[in-house]
This record gives structure tokens, C-alpha cells and sequence, in this order.
């Protein structure tokens, strides 16, 4: 039996046609999740609304607000939402809607010292005030609130849900300047700054000590004023951080058991369920005690059963603890599957020649799952996200179309849920040298500035040109050629993931271990698994090499009999099919 996949085709399922008319019951089967999670592999779109709207043709580098301009929630439009929906997507984590600490005064804005603030626009993550938004985002600043209410509104109408940061380990240097929301407390109002630590205390104290900052504040200007001087964020613990610490954040206090700091975080999140908001990524969460955690995730669900928690967790020993114990809905995989596929990737796009280490293997997808077990439909996983270099960057994959091949193992290895960072679907590269951020391989988070590739999308978008995946179509609407190549292929592979049932729902078997003397098969550089679901079973192969692999993959009895896959003349235990399948590249078959 042959079945291949040709090179050139942008994402192709080919169907052995016997199949495609047989009707049979089979015992539904797939790895058991708690009802919190039976969620059908969501998928999250991550957006920088900051960027997202940011028309601007040639923003200046470490140029102002007045200078190169920002997206706004009203550029989260209708045609926006809709291709969301579209894609697959299920939810849209709005970053950097809290408000946080920034150089610029215009647009309702109130400047920060620019000795601590990182970049002209600041960084999402040096929260000033957490019951409000960024002024800078809203058409009306004064009417900003109820700007913020209307996306969300629009996000649900869409048929999307809608997260936002919740950021519990730190704030800015200079958190309360604005005038708290009434009604609602203040992190260190009540504070006893005589001494370095109580358990009522919101922060960390360093008596009879100013805070000494890395750097110089500018030519003319004062030094930011500090004492008593304040731990910082990411736990530096002295009066003095370097310039690698998060200096321009201050760290809060949890205590060992519940203080009424936790009360205060709660509040937060309360506040913002109340808004409409569905769920909250967890900034940093392995710097704040798990208990607070667990008590408050317990609260919250209390009030609002389908709030989700998502957790930017690195500690894989404790994923476990995470879910089971403290009752996170997700976490990010970014210390397994993530970085397994990312070394993998960069062992061959620049590959030198010598022999593949175990640890650069395509062996080392198969030890991740084998080690998060029944964790796997909690991972999130992804391939990008605003702390990771982009896919494209000449630090990462080098090209956007050497992505396939970990994407065909990322979204479609098992149920778990995937995050797409905005432009990742047309190649963005991430190689602007916008001010604060240089040319780094990463989407700025601290700059105000226009991503080429993005107003790109963004033509398309109101075109509405990307519903044919028409390639000529898309270059007319704004496109490049290579970019609406790249969005033709990604946006199948994700269409197909939000409705195909073997992939939102059904079991993996890792054909690997059996077909590592496979005639055709690089054990350290292909992967190949099944997907099943029912009476819909799928064969997915990888190949992460920079030569066409002609893959002759033999499907084992145990597979037959743990996915209840029917023996036929046609397929039977021990049946070799053989894939062709494009370097860095992927390929479907459908068996059943």
C-alpha cells in the first residue's frame, strides 16, 4: 500500500478512499481530562494591541508616542475578531492592557522617571495601577473603560474569549501614582517602612538605604528617589539591582500563609471577572508562593466556575503540582516540548555536519511526553510568544518555512491547547531594531513602533482576501508573495486542528519506537504518530531535515488494538506505508 505526500503541496491530507465509506462502532476512547479542561484543544492568539493597530510606515527608532504612534482597542475590529474565528481560534490574550509604567505624557498618559522605565513605551509587565488600562490605547483616554468594555464585548460577540495579564509577583517602581479606583485597595498604603519585613507588609524594605539604580537618569534630570529603597521583582533582594535585574519593578510580599496581600490580589482578579474578562496568564508564577495560588485560583472559581488560569511556569519537576495540587487550567511547556523542538530545529538548519547528540534529536519528543504522562492536555504549547525569538529570525529557524515541521508536531501531537503570537502566520522575523529592544529576534514589548508585516496582515484582514487562500489574491490585498505562502499553509494547518475531531480530542501513538529500523526513517531527525478518534484515525509524520524524506512506516498490532483500528485486506497489523514528505516539513494521511 502507497500513500504519499508530494513536495509542494502547501498542507494535504491524502484519503485511501475504501476508508471513507465505512460505518462502524467503535468505543470512544481518548485520554481522560477533568471537565475544566474538556475545552477541545483551545487555541490562543496572543496580541500586542500596543502593535497590532500601529499603522505607522517608518517608525523612528526609540521614537515617541507623538513620534511613531500606537494601535488602539478600536483597531481590534469586527473584521479582526472575525478572522480570528476564522483561523480556529477560541481566545485572544490581550497583552499589555493593564497599566503600566511609561516614558511618554501624551494621550491621557502620566510619564514615569525614565531612569527605571525600560523603552519609550515601557514594558506590560511594570504595572502602575492594576484597576485600570492604558490610556494610550483608547481613542478617548477619559473614556478608556468603557473602550476596554466594548473589545470585550465585541471579543465574545465574536465568538472568542478574551485574557488578559495578570501580573502578581511585582510592580512598577513607581505603582499607585495615579489615583487608585475607589472602592478598591492599594498595594503598601498601610506599610510599616520601619522595618525590612512583616507579614502585613505589601513590600520589602531596605531601612535607612536609597535605591541605587544600573543606570544613569538623563543628562539635566534628577535621579529617581527611592528611600527607603525596595526589594526588586525578580526576588534581588539589596538596595542596589544590576542592570540584569527587573530593576525597574519592585517585588511584593506574600508572607507564608494568607496576609492581606492575598486579599488585595484577589481583588484584582475579581475586578476584572467582573468586567467580562475569561481568564488571566499568569505572569512569573513560579516567584509567588504555590499556596496563594491555590487559595485564590479556589476563590475565584467559587464565583466565576469558567475563569481559566493559564501559568508561565519553567520548573518541569513541578508541572504536576501545578495542576493537581494548586489548580492551574495550563501551563506553558516551554522548558519541554518548546525547547525539545527548538534545539531540534536549530541542529538542522545549521547543521555542521556532525553526528545528531541525543539531546538535538527528534528522540527527545518522545522522552517529553513520556515524561508529562496525563499532564500533556494541559501544556500549552507554542512555537512563539513575546519573551521567545520569532520562528523566522535569524537567531531561531531562519526561515519562515522551515516552521512546518515543529508546527505538525506542536499542534497536532496531542489534545493540548496552542498559542500563535500575532505575525507568526505570515513569517514575521522580528528583526527590527526598534529602540530599547535591538535587533534581537523578538517583537518589542517595550518600544513604540509598527511592524511591517503586521499592517500587511492587517490590509488583508479588511480585505477579506485571506477566506480564499488564494495566493495571488493575498499579494493583491497587500501580501508578500512569500508571506502569503507561508498564511496559506499556516491557516489550513490551523483551520484543520479547530475541526478535525482526531486532533481536538483523540489519542496519540508515538509510532517512533517501532519504526526506528525503518527503511526511510532518520530515528533522530523524523518523527511519525497517529491521532485517533473514534472511527477517524490520522498518520502524522515530521521531517525536521533539510533532504526530502521517503519515510516506509510500519503501523505495529499493538496500535490496531489499543486505538480498536479494524483489520482489513486493506489495512492490517504490520502494513507498511510509505510517506514522501518535504524537508522541514510535514505530512497527513488520513487512514480510517
Amino acid at each position: 500500500m502507497l500513500l504519499q505526500v508530494r513536495p509542494g503541496h502547501f498542507f494535504s491530507i491524502f484519503v485511501y478512499e475504501p476508508y471513507l465509506k465505512r460505518k462502524f462502532l467503535r468505543k470512544f476512547v481518548f485520554i481522560e481530562l477533568t471537565n475544566r479542561h474538556k475545552m477541545n484543544k483551545p487555541i490562543i492568539y496572543q496580541m500586542l494591541p500596543r502593535l497590532w493597530g500601529n499603522d505607522k510606515i517608518k517608525p523612528k527608532k526609540n521614537g515617541t508616542l507623538s513620534d511613531n504612534g500606537t494601535g488602539k482597542f478600536s483597531d481590534i475590529d469586527n473584521d479582526t475578531l472575525e478572522y480570528l474565528k476564522w483561523l480556529g481560534c477560541s481566545h485572544v490574550w490581550y497583552t499589555g492592557i493593564i497599566r503600566h509604567s511609561t516614558q511618554a505624557s501624551e494621550d491621557g498618559c502620566v510619564p514615569s522617571h525614565p531612569q527605571f522605565v525600560k523603552g519609550k513605551a515601557g514594558s506590560p509587565y511594570a504595572i502602575c495601577d492594576y484597576y485600570d488600562v492604558n490610556p494610550y490605547l483608547a481613542d478617548d483616554s477619559d473614556n478608556r473603560m468603557e473602550e476596554f468594555r466594548a473589545l470585550v464585548r465585541r471579543t465574545h460577540e465574536a465568538g472568542l474569549k478574551a485574557i488578559i495579564d495578570f501580573v502578581p509577583n511585582h510592580v512598577s517602581r513607581d505603582y499607585a501614582k495615579t489615583t487608585c479606583l475607589e472602592g478598591h485597595p492599594v498595594l503598601g498604603g498601610d506599610d510599616d517602612k520601619s522595618v525590612h519585613w512583616k507579614p502585613e507588609n505589601d513590600f520589602y524594605y531596605y531601612v535607612g538605604e536609597c535605591l541605587t539604580l544600573p543606570v544613569a537618569p538623563p543628562k539635566g534630570m534628577e535621579p529617581y528617589h527611592e528611600c527607603p529603597a525596595m526589594a526588586t521583582g525578580n526576588n534581588c533582594f539589596n538596595p542596589s539591582p544590576s542592570i540584569n535585574d527587573w530593576f525597574e519593578t519592585i517585588k511584593i510580599n506574600y508572607g507564608d500563609e494568607h496576609t492581606p496581600t492575598w486579599d488585595k490580589m484577589f481583588d484584582i482578579i475579581d475586578f476584572w471577572a467582573s468586567e467580562g474578562v475569561d481568564g488571566f496568564r499568569c505572569d512569573m508564577v513560579e516567584l509567588v508562593p504555590p499556596a496563594f495560588f491555590k487559595w485564590l485560583i479556589a476563590k475565584a472559581k467559587e464565583k466565576y466556575p469558567s475563569l481559566i488560569f493559564v501559568a508561565e511556569v519553567y520548573k518541569k519537576e513541578l508541572y504536576n503540582e501545578y495542576i493537581r495540587n494548586i489548580g492551574f487550567d495550563f501551563l506553558y511547556d516551554k522548558s519541554g516540548l518548546y525547547d525539545t523542538l527548538r534545539t531540534v530545529v536549530e541542529k538542522n538548519v545549521n547543521d555542521n555536519g556532525f553526528p545528531v547528540e541525543l539531546w538535538q534529536s527528534t528522540t527527545g519528543i518522545t522522552r517529553n511526553w513520556q515524561f508529562l504522562g496525563d499532564l500533556q492536555p494541559y501544556m500549552l504549547n507554542f512555537l512563539e510568544n513575546h519573551d521567545e525569538q520569532r520562528f523566522a529570525s535569524e537567531f531561531f529557524g531562519k526561515e519562515a518555512k522551515n516552521t512546518f515541521a515543529p508546527l505538525y508536531v506542536s499542534l497536532f501531537l496531542n489534545p493540548a491547547p496552542f498559542m500563535i503570537y500575532f505575525g507568526e502566520e505570515v513569517g514575521e522575523k522580528g528583526m527590527d531594531e526598534e529602540g530599547f529592544s535591538g535587533r534581537d529576534g523578538r517583537t518589542t514589548i517595550f518600544d513604540w513602533w509598527s511592524v511591517s508585516s503586521i499592517r500587511r496582515l492587517r490590509k488583508l484582514i479588511a480585505s477579506g482576501e485571506y477566506k480564499t487562500l488564494n495566493i495571488s489574491k493575498m499579494t493583491k490585498a497587500g501580501l508578500k508573495k512569500e508571506e502569503a505562502e507561508i498564511f496559506a499553509r499556516f491557516a489550513q494547518m490551523f483551520r484543520f486542528a479547530a475541526k478535525d475531531e482526531a486532533i481536538r480530542q483523540g489519542i496519540t501513538y508515538d509510532l517512533c519506537y517501532c519504526n526506528s529500523g525503518s527503511e526511510g526513517f532518520d530515528h533522530n531527525r523524523h518523527f511519525a504518530f497517529l491521532r485517533d478518534h473514534e472511527e477517524h484515525t490520522l498518520l502524522i509524520a515530521a521531517n525536521f531535515s533539510n533532504t526530502e524524506a521517503r519515510m516506509k512506516l510500519t503501523i505495529p498490532p499493538h496500535a490496531f488494538e489499543w486505538m480498536e483500528i479494524p483489520v482489513t485486506a486493506d489495512m492490517y497489523p504490520g502494513m507498511t506505508i510509505e510517506m514522501i514528505v518535504p524537508p522541514m516539513d510535514g505530512a497527513i494521511i488520513q487512514l480510517v
